[in-house]
């Protein structure tokens, strides 16, 4: 018995011993799992402090670089150039224009607070950052999926404009919070916002409101209706779409809707609004649609006469304001007539007899295209360039009723051909002229050499090069239209080459003369007794020949001209007071439906100059 109770003590003493390893093996297991979540949270906290450390240290890189406070009332810009007519009527600028700052106080209360509906309409409740409006703007983003909303207030943009690049990028946003903190704690709300409305960009070259309203609307800032504040209003998001001088159409949608924010702020009422869509809108300055291509000419010039300005200049022009808009109306006028004809493109340039620009018209649409087809293009001449080889041939001592011969020829393998595809036989020089007869051009320039030829086209204007082949005597050279216009003034002017030209001075803004155009010596390159002969024969184009559609104005006289397969159509002329080219035809060189120099070239020109 006793031996049985010893082994049941012994069996029940290594069941306990068991249980007690058991609960050690359990509580080393355990500790080992409560030690792993430790470690986690520790290394949590460790990367969380890190991370603040990082931002903190990031926040503090982004403020030492920082640009000077200072800078806050000093802007650098582009220079601005404003370029005027010849009776000082502004045409166009470049660069940065700025006008006399606005004070919010004498402005009609709902000018700045279009401005503040339409771009930040909290601007008096936050601080410099709107987090109510920017978990809006970024709620509003998710859900379309697309950047459809900003939440930049206007004292961010005060911030971005006064000292920051527009460069993307994390530092520049974090920059422009810490800035526009600071703009708000040493700047008031009213002078944050002088600050945006004299400095921000309204589109075509207009920083600030002033100096928009007097570009756009040709007023004062403190002139604008309500209407035209919409407008203004509304181009700050999108200066070159909602340009009212540009894309009318957009900026008056763009307007109605900032009128229904301002509704919806409770700064107008609805009848107000509906008043404002009907108040007139003020007609703004270079409302000339192509006289860019003039402006661009301007530019080019003007880094000759003016090699280095700081300040803004006014640059005084040749141009006559009138005339220039007339020349731009009919050019379209004529192009949208013949489009049917396969007429795409045309150029007009007018010049007095000193060769001044009056007029200059590059394109049909300048928005379009700013390939100045007046200035830069190089079209083959057609018959407009023969006045060169009967200049020559007067020169040579040839008269008007002399006979040339208008039967077939033959030079190497060239055979040239009438445009009627027939002979004349015996024609005089005034009538091969007059009629535009190849064949008989031909063989007066036998008589000639192309060296004769190509010297008389230099000597007169023509700066693209002549090609030494004998196809130039029937216009294969390429020439440009201001060229053509140059060589044609100098047979009504007495003979006088000129150089045409566009700038007749230069001020700055305290109207001292920076440049003044100084008239060159002339030099006569053409004889008395050539320019009679060369003038009978212009005018009897008109008369009888090729140009009659230029008969409705009075003294017309001038050439005709139509390259092969029609691809170009050229008149030039003169009537009592300029000289004028016109051509027509299309970028990529393809024909035109049998349009020659006699037809639309002409009627254009006879309309703009009669």
């Amino acid at each position: 018995m006793a031996e049985v109770k010893k082994k049941k003590a012994t069996k029940k003493s290594e069941k306990v011993k068991e249980k007690k390893t058991k609960k050690k093996v359990t509580r080393k297991r355990k500790s080992g799992k409560s030690s792993w979540k430790v470690k986690l949270v520790l290394w949590l906290v460790a990367l969380a402090v890190l991370i603040c450390l990082s931002i903190a240290g990031y926040i503090w890189y982004c403020q030492k670089t920082l640009p000077a406070f200072s800078k806050a009332i000093y802007v650098e810009r582009q220079t601005g150039v404003k370029i005027l007519a010849e009776d000082g009527r502004e045409l166009t600028s470049y660069g940065a224009l700025f006008a006399k700052p606005v004070e919010v106080d004498k402005l009609p209360k709902y000018v700045p607070q279009a401005i503040i509906d339409t771009e930040d309409r909290r601007f008096y409740k936050h601080g410099g950052f709107d987090f109510i409006g920017f978990i809006r703007a970024m709620s509003i983003n998710v859900i379309k999926r697309r950047y459809a909303q900003g939440a930049s207030t206007i004292t961010q943009q005060v911030a971005k404009n006064l000292f920051l690049t527009q460069e993307k990028s994390i530092k520049r946003k974090v920059q422009e919070f810490l800035l526009a903190r600071w703009l708000e704690k040493h700047f008031s709300k009213k002078q944050i916002l002088e600050i945006y409305l004299n400095r921000v960009f309204f589109g075509s070259g207009a920083y600030g409101l002033n100096t928009a309203a007097k570009r756009f609307f040709n007023k004062d800032a403190k002139r604008l209706n309500l209407h035209e504040a919409a407008i203004l209003a509304g181009a700050l998001k999108a200066p070159s779409r909602y340009n009212y001088l540009r894309n009318k159409k957009q900026a008056l949608e763009r307007a109605e809707v900032v009128l229904s924010l301002m509704q919806r702020a409770g700064t107008i009422t609805k009848a107000e609004r509906e008043a404002a869509l009907k108040q007139p809108v003020g007609q703004g300055e270079g409302k000339i649609l192509g006289v860019r291509y003039f402006g661009d000419y301007v530019m080019s010039e003007l880094s000759d006469k003016l090699p280095q300005y700081d300040d803004d200049v006014y640059v005084l022009t040749t141009l006559n304001y009138d005339l220039q808009q007339r020349a731009e109306y009919l050019l379209r006028k004529h192009l949208r007539a013949h489009q049917k004809d396969k007429v795409s493109e045309g150029a007009v340039v007018i010049l007095d007899r000193n060769g001044a620009v009056k007029a200059m018209a590059g394109g049909y649409d300048y928005n379009k295209s700013q390939f100045n087809r007046a200035t830069q293009a190089l079209r083959q001449a057609g018959s407009s360039f023969k006045l060169f080889l009967y200049l020559a041939a007067f020169e040579k001592g040839f008269k008007p009723d002399e006979l040339i011969s208008d039967e077939p020829i033959k030079i190497g393998n060239w055979e040239p051909q009438n445009y009627d595809k027939r002979f004349h036989g015996a024609v005089s020089i005034k009538q091969a002229f007059a009629q535009s007869l190849n064949v008989a051009t031909v063989d007066l320039a036998t008589y000639l050499s192309l060296d004769d030829i190509i010297d008389m086209a230099l000597k007169l204007g023509i700066t693209s090069g002549v090609k030494d082949e004998p196809s130039i005597i029937l216009g294969a050279s390429e020439v440009k239209v201001i060229d053509m216009a140059a060589a044609y003034t100098a047979t009504v002017n007495g003979g006088y080459a000129v150089t045409p030209y566009a700038i007749k001075k230069i001020t700055d803004t305290d109207g001292e003369v920076l440049y003044q155009h100084q008239v060159e010596t002339k030099t006569k390159v053409l004889s008395d007794q050539t320019l009679e002969y060369i003038n009978l024969l212009e005018r009897e184009v008109v008369l009888s020949g090729t140009g009659k559609r230029a008969q409705k104005v009075k003294d017309a006289r001038g050439k005709t001209g139509t390259s092969q397969n029609y691809r170009d159509a050229w008149f030039i002329g003169s009537n009592d007071r300029y000289t004028a080219a016109v051509w027509i035809g299309n970028d990529d060189n393809s024909p035109m439906k049998e349009i020659g120099g006699g037809t639309v070239p002409t009627e254009i020109w006879a309309d703009i100059m009669k």
